[in-house]
């Protein structure tokens, strides 16, 4: 386990560097963070290697958008500073420093867990494992696998470059004709179609890269010629998609949109250390490689493509399996959602207690004649989505659908006009919403007739509609038939899909309209709070911390002495602890099993924290200046007080307590791993094994929850 802090770096700016720390190297931080895990020794090895690969797949995330954006600035003559006062040059020569250590760092874990997993009988690329039954099994699998879906091209004026899709990888072979002893150099681009590795059939696991596949048979590809040397590159590319605001039709601008992003400009470069040096130079003509990034590797390319190897068969080497507990609550009423909701509101946190509870709700209703409108925001729905179905199967049934469908969901965008087009054709009603604004709320509400009347049931979460990320992404899902919430849901929904912008909002805040003004408000009274000699206390759970005008009022809330505890997992520009500025405020970050997604805002209101008169609210929103001023986000006060509990004194306290996933972030910009000491606590194991207060039911009557207690130190 790495017990090096990780450093945000130092800042160039020394007024906006005192004050905020920069978002992209904050970013790198946190991915330093899930790279640390791949060291831990408390985890299972191909738990650890599944760490490794998610720190690849985020890096080139972080390429393909912020790094590219960053070069489109510098391209253009852009000079708008970051929040810590940095240029978008000086901002891409620190992330390029520190990505250099970074992927070194990713080596040396690759090849530590590569020798462990060796011992362990799972051996990835290691050509020397390889017998001859084994080179046999493989030379028949490239001959009939592989030799026909791949094309050798040669590179000459003869032959027009061929293009190099993002995340694409390929092999440069330098060849010497045998017959007249000329040199030329060929071209062998690898299928994304293909896996990136191969498995050698038996009970001892090899794996073998498909590129070293493709080099240890490339005779059968290039008869005739001597090879002299080859290579391996990948290609990332600029994927940012931008939409003019004037766009006539939004289907057909994204569907042209993802067809431009695939030819993007290339940003990073990854060729293999002894790369050879003339078909390096013409790959970096070829490409127009100039701000890119050129990474030589001395060791794998395309680390997330490890993926693939912790889908191997070996229990004994994962987190033992998890099955997400289904509520008892609904199981009391036989299942009927409708009916558990109608008694009294109800949250499930995912992924502890099963999202197949928010499936079956949508279900229910389809196949219930009472229903009259079902109405869903669907901002990711993942590829396989059971909820996609069951809104047909209800516009089938004659209910009135509507789904507002968000194109602009980064890397969804393709899957999210093929659910859009495949509801419409069912007979849902399909909005697009803003052409300016990503709906990024997560609401559904659902209509029935009953025997007083129309009642409204909706369901507000804090994650996405995805039956995958459900069962490793911490959410909450909220169910209620208040008709206060009801009302509001149908107002949001109105101003989504009609621009009718909602007056007299009983509950609900909502971005861009109000929500930073009523964060800003509770902030506010606990400042007053404060000044009065009242308890006063903030804590905020959430991914990202980057908006300015948030930043600085914690500040000044930490001014008037107000106890600030942020549980923030990912991006924080926010420099706690600094004597003056930011001395009452605490910043920590929770890296485990799950990954931790929900957002809660919670102010103690005059009582010491936590307490059952304290205000709680779950949100769609981030605290960042796109989730406050350029999205649709909703801000649900709790106000059921068992549901209440179960966020502040459960779920939100579980997150305070943790000692053993946890980061704290120093007023110099270093993170480092909390010292469980005499009282260890990990949240996730806590909530993997205590149901939930208010999906007992009945049950709490007969056995009730564990209680926890916020105690000096941070001990449960």
């Amino acid at each position: 386990m790495s017990s090096q802090p990780i450093s945000l770096g130092e800042s160039p700016s020394a007024s906006a560097g005192e004050r905020y720390f920069n978002r992209e190297l904050s970013w790198l931080s946190f991915n330093e963070r899930v790279l640390a895990e791949a060291c831990n020794q408390n985890y299972p090895l191909l738990e650890r290697l599944r760490f490794l690969s998610i720190s690849g797949s985020n890096l080139d995330e972080f390429m393909m958008i912020r790094v590219a954006g960053l070069v489109g600035q510098v391209q253009r003559g852009i000079t708008r500073l970051g929040i810590d006062g940095r240029s978008p040059s000086q901002q891409l020569t620190a992330i390029r420093d520190r990505l250099a250590s970074i992927s070194s760092w990713q080596q040396d874990i690759w090849r530590d867990l590569r020798d462990r997993l060796a011992d362990l009988n799972i051996h990835i690329a290691d050509e020397q494992r390889v017998s001859p039954s084994a080179h046999n099994w493989l030379k028949d699998y490239f001959l009939e696998e592989i030799l026909p879906v791949i094309t050798p091209q040669a590179l000459d004026p003869a032959h027009p470059f061929p293009f190099v899709a993002n995340g694409g990888m390929g092999l440069l072979f330098t060849l010497t004709r045998k017959a007249d002893e000329q040199q030329i150099i060929e071209m062998i681009l690898i299928p994304s179609a293909l896996p990136r590795f191969v498995r050698v059939p038996g009970e001892e696991a090899i794996y073998v890269s498909i590129s070293s596949l493709i080099v240890r048979f490339a005779e059968h590809l290039f008869p005739g010629f001597s090879i002299e040397g080859d290579g391996l590159f990948r290609v990332l590319r600029d994927s940012d998609i931008e939409i003019e605001e004037e766009a006539e039709d939004l289907v057909r601008t994204f569907r042209s949109a993802i067809q431009r992003r695939r030819r993007g400009q290339v940003i990073q470069l990854e060729i293999e250390d002894d790369f050879d040096p003339v078909a390096e130079q013409v790959l970096l003509e070829q490409l127009g490689v100039n701000e890119a990034a050129v990474l030589k590797r001395d060791g794998i390319i395309g680390i997330d493509g490890l993926a693939e190897i912790v889908a191997e068969d070996r229990p004994d080497l994962k987190f033992d399996a998890y099955s997400p507990r289904y509520p008892e609550r609904v199981r009391e009423h036989d299942g009927d959602a409708f009916s558990a909701i109608r008694e009294k509101d109800i949250i499930i946190h995912h992924p502890y207690e099963s999202f197949e509870v928010v499936v079956d709700f949508i279900r229910q209703a389809a196949a219930d004649p009472d229903v009259v409108a079902i109405k869903q925001t669907l901002y990711r729905a993942g590829n396989q989505s059971s909820v996609i179905n069951a809104l047909i199967a209800a516009a089938e049934a004659g209910i009135s659908v509507t789904a507002v469908v968000e194109l602009k969901a980064r890397f969804d965008e393709e899957q999210n006009l093929m659910w859009a087009s495949k509801l419409e054709r069912a007979g849902v009603q399909v909005i697009y919403g803003f052409v300016d604004w990503k709906t990024h709320a997560k609401v559904a509400m659902v209509v029935r007739r009953e025997e007083e009347g129309f009642r409204t049931y909706c369901h507000f979460g804090t994650g996405n509609y995805h039956p995958i990320t459900a069962k490793i992404y911490t959410d909450l899902s909220f169910f209620t038939a208040a008709p206060a919430l009801g009302r509001d849901a149908a107002k949001v929904f109105n101003f989504v899909t009609g621009y009718v912008e909602p007056s007299e909002m009983e509950m609900i805040s909502i971005a861009p309209l109000n929500l930073r003004e009523e964060l800003y408000r509770h902030i506010d009274g606990e400042i007053d709070n404060a000044r009065k000699g009242l308890p006063a206390a903030i804590w905020m759970k959430c991914n990202q911390i980057t908006d300015k005008g948030m930043i600085d009022r914690l500040y000044s809330a930490s001014q008037a002495g107000v106890e600030v505890e942020l549980l923030c997992r990912g991006i924080c520009c926010l420099r706690p602890g600094v004597v003056g500025m930011s001395e009452n405020i605490t910043v920590k970050s929770i890296i485990g099993r799950f990954l931790e997604h929900s957002r809660i805002y919670a102010f103690a209101n005059g009582k010491p924290m936590p307490s059952s008169e304290a205000l709680v609210f779950i949100s769609s929103a981030d605290l960042m200046g796109r989730n406050l001023g350029r999205r649709v986000e909703t801000l649900i006060p709790i106000t059921n007080q068992t549901v209440h509990d179960q966020v502040l004194q459960q779920v939100l306290l579980a997150n305070v307590l943790d000692n053993e996933q946890s980061w704290l972030l120093d007023a110099d910009g270093t993170y480092s791993r909390v010292e469980p000491g005499e009282k260890p606590f990990n949240c996730h194991r806590y909530f993997m094994t205590n149901p939930s207060l208010s999906g007992r039911g009945g049950a709490l009557e007969s056995g009730g929850v564990p209680k926890l207690a916020l105690r000096k130190g941070r001990a449960a």
